[in-house]
């Protein structure tokens, strides 16, 4: 029997092809329509709906360049199922350079949203009606706020055994981090509907960073060939098993000043290690940044000023924590250019 063509927003993609659609999401005051940019690659053969989608906050840019590579893989020919890249989904934060819609509200605290709702809660329910429900698997692309980078890693609510488990195991990204839902955010509807769903986070808002990209489209693939969606060898070495973190937690600016960081991102560090230190512009007034833990260092601030109380190094606490460390630098030492030119 011959496989069924793929619809979505009333466009129908045949098997063996693909399409790109733009589905209506809102308009401008200058009633200028804005869409949500989508390609539907329809595989021959039975397998996933697999979404993998970026921008949800619009400033986070790394996660359109990952599904503008993987579209263009050529890895895809011959894939199983069905793929469905979305690589901005936050078009007003994009087209604004801002995280947020124009109301500011955060699209990911709006699901699952409403067609009576606000500005955000209408496009929510509009990709989750047109888009999201569709999907059997997901993978939800993310980079640190504005001013803030993160060492690659998946988050996940992870239970042994789960089809979300094999996915983050396949991945390969140097850190799991198993975290609870958030309301509102797609991974909480998704999990709502037993979708199993990642959140890759890597890099910092506006900008392209090649060290979160490149390992954020093999992650993809990986976890796509784990699936059965791709056929044919493995390319490449597998990536050294991931450790998953049994908890974070930020260290804060003790005083309002300028930061002068003394640890770079994925830096294992021990409780009580000095991070950095906070000083006014002319160095009377001096606080020092400590470690609440030992673990590793997975996300920072980048904007040297800082307010009392803001968080300032984000580090994830594991109880393998050498195994950690050694995941860490093998996945640094595979980047090019080398960790020290890029962090």
């Amino acid at each position: 029997m011959a496989r069924a063509p793929f619809e979505l927003a009333d466009v129908r993609v045949a098997p063996g092809s693909r399409q790109q659609i733009d589905v209506p999401a809102a308009r401008l005051y200058t009633h200028a329509p804005l869409t949500i940019p989508v390609e539907v690659v329809h595989g021959r053969q039975p397998g996933p709906v697999m979404l993998v989608c970026g921008g949800i906050h619009g400033d986070e840019i790394n996660g359109v360049e990952i599904v503008r590579r993987l579209l263009r893989s050529r890895q895809l020919k011959g894939l199983r199922g069905t793929l469905i890249g979305v690589p901005i989904v936050n078009v007003f934060g994009f087209v604004q350079h801002s995280r947020y819609l124009p109301d500011r509200r955060d699209l990911n605290r709006c699901f699952p949203g409403s067609e009576s709702g606000s500005l955000g809660s209408r496009i929510a329910a509009l990709f989750r009606e047109q888009i999201v429900d569709q999907a059997t698997h997901i993978i939800d692309l993310h980079t640190g706020a504005l001013h803030r980078t993160n060492l690659p890693q998946i988050r996940a609510r992870l239970t042994p055994g789960s089809e979300t488990e094999r996915m983050a195991d396949a991945f390969g990204a140097p850190v799991i981090l198993n975290a609870e839902l958030r309301d509102g955010s797609l991974r909480h509807y998704a999990e709502s509907r037993d979708i199993p769903v990642l959140t890759y986070e890597a890099g910092e808002a506006l900008r392209f960073d090649e060290w979160a990209i490149a390992p954020g489209v093999r992650g993809v693939l990986r976890v796509m060939r784990r699936l059965g969606m791709l056929t044919g060898e493995r390319r490449r070495r597998p990536p050294p098993a991931a450790e998953v973190a049994g908890g974070s937690s930020w260290a804060r600016a003790p005083i309002d000043g300028i930061l002068r960081p003394q640890v770079r991102l994925g830096a294992r560090v021990a409780a009580g290690e000095l991070l950095g230190r906070v000083a006014d512009p002319f160095g009377n007034a001096e606080g020092e940044v400590r470690a609440v833990a030992d673990g590793i260092v997975i996300g920072m601030s980048r904007l040297p000023l800082a307010n009392e109380g803001e968080a300032l190094f984000h580090i994830a606490r594991f109880d393998a924590i050498e195994e950690a460390e050694s995941a860490v630098e093998s996945f640094q030492s595979s980047l090019d250019p080398p960790p020290d030119a890029l962090y």
